[in-house]
């Protein structure tokens, strides 16, 4: 049986599908709040409950010239702003054991990202905490594989997991999403969730080019998620991702967001209907 997992008031893996989504990396103030400002009011016009995210750090850029986050202190002061005035629960990456304290006593769910969910020392560390972990599926793991990160946050006797595909390296600078992952994610036990966003990233072009992305195929691919039954979208918007300062070519304008949202509830209520 699927274990529902609480984040605030946002109940992961019941059958209501809930959305994780914010712009890439923290920004400026103005473009965080204006983000969250609109993400609130969307969940409430749509029924749709939402968890904030954003990354105070993005440590695997491409280019140590490329922006990768205010820092933590800054980061994590955004963040706490817009907890404060919305009353909306956060997700946001670590990269280091160092940072897991500070950021536990900010955030809802820490997330472990797709290159590091192999580090036993990060993972442990902050299933410590008692947290929601997020989980990223690694692009080099077999999906069935990622039952061994998730022994590891049970190991630490930490029950509240999250469990997220984002895509797996196939050849040369290429993400394919297998929709087996969607079965063998929920095989864990936790709640499934689709970073669709991150799937169609180009690996080796820098993230403001927009041959970076292929945005087209991501209504596709979400419809195609959402059918095989997943309990969570997750979705990187900005008010003008051509001038967001990470993945410019993979994030959504939040113009598009709520008609891109109204299938997918369709089709998820439709799916948990006739669950297998």
């Amino acid at each position: 049986m699927k274990k529902i997992v609480n984040v605030g008031n946002v109940r992961c893996g019941a059958d209501q599908l809930f959305l994780i989504a914010g712009p890439c990396v923290v920004e400026d103030e103005k473009t965080m709040m204006d983000t969250a400002e609109f993400l609130v009011g969307l969940s409430q016009k749509l029924d749709l409950p939402l968890i904030f995210k954003s990354s105070f750090q993005k440590d695997n850029r491409s280019s140590s010239d490329f922006y990768s986050g205010p820092g933590i202190d800054k980061g994590l002061a955004i963040l706490q702003k817009i907890k404060e005035q919305f009353g909306v629960p956060l997700l946001t990456d670590i990269h280091y054991p160092e940072q897991i304290l500070a950021t536990a006593e900010v955030v809802d769910v820490i997330q472990i990202p797709a290159y590091l969910v192999m580090q036993t020392t990060l993972v442990v560390e902050a299933a410590k905490t008692g947290k929601v972990i997020n989980l990223k599926h690694a692009q080099f793991l077999a999906p069935e594989n990622m039952i061994k990160p998730v022994k590891k946050v049970e190991q630490a006797g930490n029950t509240n997991i999250l469990v997220t595909e984002r895509g797996y390296a196939f050849g040369y600078n290429d993400l394919i999403v297998d929709p087996r992952s969607f079965y063998h994610l929920r095989t864990t036990g936790y709640p499934v969730v689709f970073d669709v966003t991150h799937s169609i990233r180009k690996y080796g072009i820098p993230s403001s080019d927009p041959a970076g992305g292929s945005r087209e195929f991501i209504p596709t691919l979400a419809r195609a998620g959402v059918a095989a039954g997943i309990d969570g979208l997750f979705i990187e918007v900005h008010p003008d991702p051509t001038r967001a300062l990470c993945d410019a070519a993979s994030q959504m304008c939040i113009a598009d967001v709520t008609e891109f949202l109204k299938p997918l509830i369709d089709i998820h209520n439709i799916e948990v209907k006739y669950r297998l």
